[in-house]
């Protein structure tokens, strides 16, 4: 299946981000492209909750799900929303951060809110509380499709070794990691937890991903990494998407996922222990 992700620095205004979504991911298809992934919080890259609330809607009426939902059946291609930022009507006001698989129909096959929120202290210049603003998930999720099993993921959750095992586990041959990963993160660790996300697993990494300086309509500035990778079950780096938006394109042949679980097969070696 040949693959796309796309490679985004989105803003706060979820009509902008959506149009230039569109031109890529027709420019994706256009390269033959039969599955395309876009970044984690694909609607809208904000740090201030106020306008947070103005713009983002519901599931049922966010105009970037229901504008790529009708893209992907234009085009006829899988598509992977990374997340969306999303209402939910909780009391506490917290939003989802929500990822979709999107069959060629335009229909919803699959959905996934990340687990593992970023409540981080990066330095003393940079913190993130993600659970302030967002309510994790619960729910891990497996997706079976006509070219692959799709592990689903989000940013944070790459680096908890124990849910990628268990989506491995339970069949998935592709795991998903859509991000918005800090410059500081980014720079020290991206590249070497998803290899070893792969290698543990030997499943293809496929993790598109938001980079750049964010355009911003307040005085909050967001910066992210970049760095779309794709990297193949045995470790080695396929595709680097640099650090400006655009598209990177990768072949997958789950050949190469029986090839590398045959060579060492980890996921069949689990033995119980004693806790220390």
């Amino acid at each position: 299946m040949r693959t796309a992700l796309l490679q985004l620095s989105s803003g706060d205004d979820p009509a902008a981000n959506l149009a230039m979504t569109r031109a890529l991911l027709r420019e994706a298809a256009g390269q033959g492209a039969g599955f395309v992934l876009t970044p984690e919080v694909t609607n809208c890259v904000s740090g201030s909750r106020s306008r947070q609330n103005d713009v983002l809607q519901s599931e049922a009426e966010d105009q970037t799900l229901i504008g790529l939902r009708a893209e992907a059946q234009a085009l006829g291609v899988w598509l992977l929303i990374g997340s969306l930022a999303l209402k939910t009507g909780d009391p506490d006001g917290r939003f989802a951060n929500r990822s979709f698989l999107i069959d060629p129909a335009g229909d919803i096959v699959a959905r996934y809110d990340k687990i593992h929120m970023f409540d981080v202290d990066v330095s003393a210049a940079e913190t993130y509380r993600e659970s302030a603003g967002f309510r994790p998930g619960d729910q891990a999720v497996v997706a079976r499709t006509p070219f692959a099993t799709l592990g689903l993921t989000v940013c944070y959750d790459v680096r908890f070794a124990h849910l990628h095992r268990a989506l491995a586990k339970a069949g998935a041959e592709v795991l998903t990691v859509p991000a918005a990963f800090s410059p500081v993160t980014g720079a020290a660790h991206w590249e070497t937890l998803l290899r070893a996300r792969a290698i543990e697993t030997g499943c293809y990494v496929l993790a598109p991903a938001q980079c750049g300086t964010h355009p911003t309509t307040t005085d909050s500035i967001r910066r992210t990494h970049g760095h779309s990778l794709a990297v193949a079950p045995w470790g080695e780096v396929l595709a680097d998407g640099g650090t400006d938006p655009g598209i990177t394109i990768v072949d997958l042949d789950l050949v190469e996922v029986s090839k590398a679980r045959g060579r060492i097969a980890a996921l069949t070696h689990d033995r119980p222990f004693k806790g220390p």
